[in-house]
């Protein structure tokens, strides 16, 4: 069991939102955008303010007034403060923030908070965004595409020139998140006699983004203090995207004088906290007709969403050395673009930039076998690097450490593996089902070179800047008086053991038990260690900090051995550590207690050898100098070690739900020396789990408005523990040449292989050449079953209400029976009374004019609830026949306007009535998923016959309906049955 379980699986862990606050916190709620592209025309908060416990609303002109916008890597005119300044350009977008005494009395008190907004033309189609006449999200910058960069390595147009056949593909890599349990927290102070602020935040790093912030409060480094708590639940990159919340937080402490806590939510995490970016590589092969492959090119087309948050566009940089994978390619040609959409901005999630890479290139490996004729293994080993040319030095630059590819392959293949998955194969096909075998080769990088985000620079560009590179790594181990040793470190807590593997590596350096070493990772900015590198992130812990750990406990063990050397008379090179005693190697008996040498340190100063200080105390610090700045020619070497991971799947198509099934799937690894093999199996087998949650399951969707429609979890399909199928995990260890322990990071490789394997896969299964991730049932039926036909055409289309920016446009039809002649429920639905009784939530119903009223609702749609004003208007009147109603809703979740056409009919039973609907709806409700608003239209129109039939005659019942979006199952299924 790692160290740290006792606490957490006894809930005894300490997260943000657990930790105590300062006397007089006051809560935070933030105010997003239902506008996917639109200026901010007005803010009047006049009315919030006025609620008792409100202490401010603040707005981008008040963060304005008191920062400045965020750095970017990018010399391009796109800002982004820490609220929305003149114009919002997502959905979620921080448009303004209230602060009260309570989290209650803020939301309460945003609903008081009125925007006006006036709408632009939104833009999500990366593609589009680049075409001339798009709408330009950042005016100053003049176009969406605001970097553009082309690379040359090798001769790839000769070795295009000599091949015997170029192979093409386009893969598209969707947007999506790693969903952690505990969203964002944030506390923050502000000191008015130091002009300093105080931040506690569930940030996970890197710690480069330090700068950013302080910059952007206009105060220096050692005035923004930032505390990372003891535990996080969890993080996968996304927990880097907290920090403009950092920055505005620390400005509501400053502005209200008191401290300021906010806690996000899962609504405001889905819709606004981060996501990897969605990526299009165009990419094409050079080969020879014997499956070998001379060169590559690629175009690369990231989509970054509105803003570029620091340090973006990492996930199309950090893989730049590494863009031939894991083949002896010496030629490439790479063009990396840059663009920005109305979306959510993207950030750093697990793997980033591995799984857009290593799909294209493993998609087109697999092509390359097809169009050839050959077996696609045969074409995969045939290119891989071989053992001989390790190190070995990529085209473009990386340095990998060690490997032995050939022997991963084999291992995973043998034993019969593959032999098994080709007869479950061939068994399959046999009896008509469709079944495919996928692999993937993957190169999985650890600890990040700090100066490969400068390569997005030209070399002129980046000798005036000055030279960025490296990545230091900083541990500190203590020894008490009493002999007790502590450690902290550069790292922030996510739940990946590494209090168990600091303590491990301090052990064995000093002889003792890792139960002996206490490790405190409550990183404090103001009193720990740390540098631009630190943080948790890119798999730096094994290649970096857990080598910091053994240089500090090293340098421990050398002054204890020169104090026990004195004591013992004997050498120091005599001198070891074991079993929590410090003696001669020669003389075993000749030996002390560790606690007895460590106390000398304090208690007796003047016993220790000549020159040494007292006490007991060191920080190790790791830089490694193949780590080394770009390269005049733009080669670089992104990281430090290189592992390797091998992974081949089979997986079964179901013919009728269209579901796909992965039969069996095996991993093999090569992670140098693995240092705690329990560690490195928790963290591989999480990877796989969001590989195969990439692979086959989550994707956030935007329409063509800009509108999210991923807001729940109803809607964004996180796989459960049922989803996920066994994995077989094989091990080979080919040290690390550039580490003093030969470890390697291991935590993020199948995110980046799983993906391409299962696409391979399901390729396979249907002899296709395009595979869209994830690959859903709806895919897989778009891919095997015609195109279903047209709806049938109905009497009268409702009238279409005009698309709005960040909106969702819900459509309906129905039919429902009234135990009434038709005469009797016109008269109904004319008569005011009667409709504000049967329109659902309504409070309120004045009449502005003949059958025009205003009206005021309270709605829900799952976690979303709210007051609304109503406009509601009866037109295209045909006397106890047909007519339309119409109208809108307003308030501070957001909006809708629609219509719908009644038709009336009678029947020996009364009246039927057909009905249907467009509705656009826009706003916070958005959120909640297209699932979600889908069912809740048609429950709420049916409220509204079920109402209307009660009124006519309350002893009928509820009447009978039936239509594309009624029933009570679907009310039970959504609102678990309550009414």
């Amino acid at each position: 069991m790692r160290k740290e379980d006792a606490a957490l699986l006894s809930g005894r862990g300490r997260y943000a939102d657990d930790l105590p606050v300062p006397a007089g916190t006051l809560q935070a709620h933030v105010i997003r955008s239902p506008r996917a592209h639109a200026d901010i025309v007005a803010i009047d908060a006049r009315a919030a303010l006025e609620r008792p416990g409100v202490h401010a609303v603040i707005t981008g002109e008040d963060v304005k007034k008191l920062s400045d916008p965020f750095l970017i890597a990018l010399k391009a005119p796109v800002n982004q403060w820490s609220l929305a300044v003149g114009r919002v350009r997502y959905v979620g977008e921080p448009v303004a923030l209230v602060v009260a005494d309570s989290r209650y009395l803020a939301e309460d008190a945003a609903d008081a908070v009125r925007i006006d907004y006036r709408d632009l033309p939104a833009v999500v189609d990366p593609i589009e965004a680049c075409k001339d006449g798009a709408p330009v999200l950042h005016a100053e910058a003049r176009t969406n595409q605001i970097s553009v960069r082309e690379f040359k390595y090798g001769d790839t147009a000769a070795a295009f020139a000599k091949a015997d056949r170029v192979v093409k593909l386009t893969t598209t890599y969707p947007r999506l998140s790693y969903t952690p349990m505990e969203c964002y927290v944030v506390i923050a102070q502000y000191d008015p006699g130091q002009g300093s602020y105080d931040v506690t935040a569930n940030f996970q790093g890197p710690f480069s983004t330090h700068p950013v912030m302080a910059r952007a409060l206009r105060v220096p480094g050692t005035k923004f203090r930032v505390r990372i708590p003891p535990n996080s639940g969890g993080s996968f990159g996304i927990k880097l995207s907290v920090f403009p919340y950092m920055v505005l937080m620390a400005i509501a402490a400053r502005v209200t004088g008191r401290p300021v806590k906010w806690v996000e939510d899962r609504v405001e995490h889905l819709v606004a906290a981060s996501s990897g970016p969605n990526r299009i590589t165009e990419m094409e092969a050079a080969v020879t007709n014997d499956g070998r492959i001379l060169a590559f090119r690629l175009d690369q087309l990231e989509d970054y969403g509105a803003f570029l948050r620091a340090p973006m566009p990492g996930p199309l940089y950090r893989m730049h050395g590494s863009v031939t994978g894991a083949y002896d390619i010496p030629n490439v040609d790479v063009v990396n673009r840059v663009v920005v959409t109305n979306k959510m901005p993207a950030g750093l999630i697990r793997g980033f930039g591995g799984p857009q890479l290593y799909l294209a290139i493993e998609r087109l490996v697999q092509r390359i076998a097809i169009e050839l004729g050959l077996d696609h293994l045969d074409v995969l080993r045939k290119n891989l690097i071989p053992t001989t040319k390790f190190p070995y030095k990529t085209a473009a630059g990386s340095l990998y450490d060690s490997g032995d590819y050939q022997r991963n392959v084999e291992l995973a293949v043998g034993d019969g593996r593959l032999e098994e998955l080709k007869k479950r194969r061939d068994a399959a096909r046999a009896a008509g089902r469709h079944y495919g075998i996928g692999f993937a080769a993957i190169v999985e990088p650890g600890m990040s070179n700090m100066g490969y985000l400068s390569t997005l620079l030209t070399a002129d560009a980046r000798e005036k800047a000055g030279p960025k590179n490296g990545a230091v790594s900083m541990v500190t181990v203590a020894v008490d008086p009493l002999g007790a040793v502590s450690a902290t470190a550069d790292v922030t807590v996510q739940g990946q053991g590494h209090e168990t593997a600091i303590s491990q590596i301090i052990a064995d350096r000093l002889g003792l038990k890792p139960a002996d070493i206490a490790v405190n990772l409550e990183l404090d900015t103001a009193k720990d260690q740390w540098s631009i590198a630190a943080g948790t992130y890119s798999c730096r812990f094994t290649p970096g900090t857990a080598v910091a750990a053994h240089t500090a406990a090293g340098q421990v063990r050398d002054k204890l051995a020169a104090i026990a050397a004195k004591q013992l008379n004997v050498l120091p090179d005599d001198i070891e550590f074991a079993n929590g005693k410090i003696g001669s190697r020669r003389n075993p008996d000749n030996a002390i207690p560790f606690g007895r040498v460590a106390g000398t340190a304090h208690w007796s100063p003047v016993m220790l050898p000549e020159g040494m200080a007292p006490g007991l105390r060191e920080t190790g610090v790791w830089s490694p100098q193949e780590l080394e700045p770009p390269s005049s020619d733009d080669r670089i070497n992104t990281s430090l070690t290189y592992g390797f991971v091998f992974d081949m799947c089979g997986v079964e198509i179901d013919p009728v739900t269209y579901q796909v099934r992965v039969d069996r799937y095996v991993s093999s690894h090569d992670a140098g020396k693995l240092i705690n093999p329990m560690l490195a199996e928790g963290q591989i087998r999480g990877a796989f789990v969001q590989g195969i949650a990439a692979a086959l399951y989550e994707e956030f969707v935007y329409d063509e408005t800009g509108a999210f429609h991923s807001g729940t979890f109803a809607d964004y399909l996180v796989p459960t523990a049922a989803e996920i199928p066994p994995v077989e995990l094989l091990h080979i260890e080919s040290p690390s040449p550039f580490t003093p322990l030969g470890a390697k990071g291991l935590a993020e490789g199948n995110c980046m292989s799983v993906p391409a394997c299962v696409a391979n896969a399901v390729a396979d299964a249907l002899g296709v050449k395009d595979v869209t991730l994830p690959v859903s049932p709806r895919r897989i039926h778009e891919l095997l079953a015609e195109a279903e036909p047209p709806p049938p055409a109905r009497q009268q289309a409702p009238v279409e209400p005009e698309e709005k920016a960040g909106g969702r446009k819900l459509r309906g039809h129905g039919t429902f029976e009234v135990a009434a002649a038709p005469a009797v429920v016109w008269r109904s639905l004319l008569d005011p009374e009667s409709l504000k009784s049967v329109i659902p939530g309504c409070h309120e119903l004045e009449r502005r004019g003949e059958n025009d009223y205003r009206a005021l609702v309270s709605l829900g749609v799952g976690p979303v609830r709210g007051k609304f004003e109503a406009t509601v208007k009866l037109t295209d009147l045909v006397t106890e026949k047909s007519g339309r109603i119409g109208g809108t809703l307003t308030g501070p979740l957001g909006g809708a306007e629609g219509s719908g056409r009644l038709v009336l009919e009678k029947t020996a039973n009364g009246t039927k009535i057909d009905y249907d609907y467009v509705v656009t709806v826009s706003g916070k409700v958005v959120s909640v998923g297209g699932r979600l608003l889908d069912g809740a239209a048609g429950v709420i129109i049916r409220q509204f016959f079920e109402r209307l039939a009660r009124q006519l005659n309350p002893e009928s019942g509820q009447g009978n309906a039936s239509g594309s979006a009624s029933g009570k199952s679907l009310w039970k299924r959504l609102f678990g049955g309550r009414s």
